[in-house]
């Protein structure tokens, strides 16, 4: 059987939803171009109520759509969406950049991020996400195809906090995400060559020359690096600006 694209799930999401189905947007990878061998396909769905009944409706769908590798969608009631940009501006920001609206009206339209929200949250998700990876490493006990997977499931993840990074220092991020990389490496200095080696990785293709421990190593003290000097930034233009 054929795996389901996102314009069937579009079709599919008409015939349970109804007229509860306010839009569908395409959004990640796909949507840039930026796709790899293991990239799955992100869709963002907003409804006009999300309730426990709708969601029972979409269990079968969902299941058949995650059969196929795909994270399940994202769901918003349309309302929620409209006044969730506070809290979740790295997400929106990106995004808004790159998305493709399969169904209905752009959810998106005249919502605005705000800077000072951006801080906060990339300073939250920076911090997280760099103690995630290391308590993930942990349990990998150091065995190679461990620790290969860990580094390239979370590569995407903090390519888009590098593309966050480049919004507090009024660049325009590139729509994909290894570009991002030179661009930001004028603004901080790190090493960016790591990022390409783990980018190989999740496309299945191991290093000759360089193993899986010797990858990590680069790679975390990459990770928090870049953290580390967007956290001063921050605080330095908070100090800033309290004078």
């Amino acid at each position: 059987m054929a795996k389901m694209t996102p314009e069937d799930l579009t079709e599919e999401l008409k015939k349970v939803c109804g007229s509860n189905l306010c839009s569908v947007v395409l959004y990640g990878s796909a949507a840039a171009g930026d796709t790899v061998k293991t990239s799955d396909y992100n869709v963002l769905v907003t409804l006009e109520q999300v309730d426990a009944d709708g969601l029972l409706a979409l269990t079968g769908l969902c299941t058949r759509w995650g059969k196929d590798g795909n994270p399940a969608p994202l769901l918003f009631a349309r309302e929620t969406l409209l006044r969730s940009a506070d809290v979740f501006p790295v997400e929106f920001a990106d995004i808004m950049q790159t998305h493709k609206v399969l169904h209905g009206a752009n959810p998106f339209e005249g919502i605005k991020i705000h800077l000072g929200n951006l801080r906060l949250e990339l300073e939250h998700e920076f911090k997280s996400k760099v103690i995630l990876l290391r308590e993930r490493f942990l349990v990998t006990r150091g065995a190679p195809k461990e620790v290969d997977k860990l580094m390239a499931e979370s590569l995407s993840a903090f390519l888009t906090l590098f593309k966050a990074a480049l919004r507090l220092y009024g660049d325009t991020p590139p729509a994909k995400k290894l570009e991002v990389l030179p661009m930001l490496s004028k603004h901080i200095k790190f090493d960016t060559e790591i990022f390409s080696i783990v980018w190989e990785l999740k496309e299945g293709n191991k290093h000759k020359d360089l193993s899986s421990m010797q990858i990590f190593s680069r790679y975390l003290a990459a990770v928090q690096a870049v953290s580390g000097e967007v956290d001063r930034w921050l605080l330095s233009t908070e100090s800033e600006a309290k004078k």
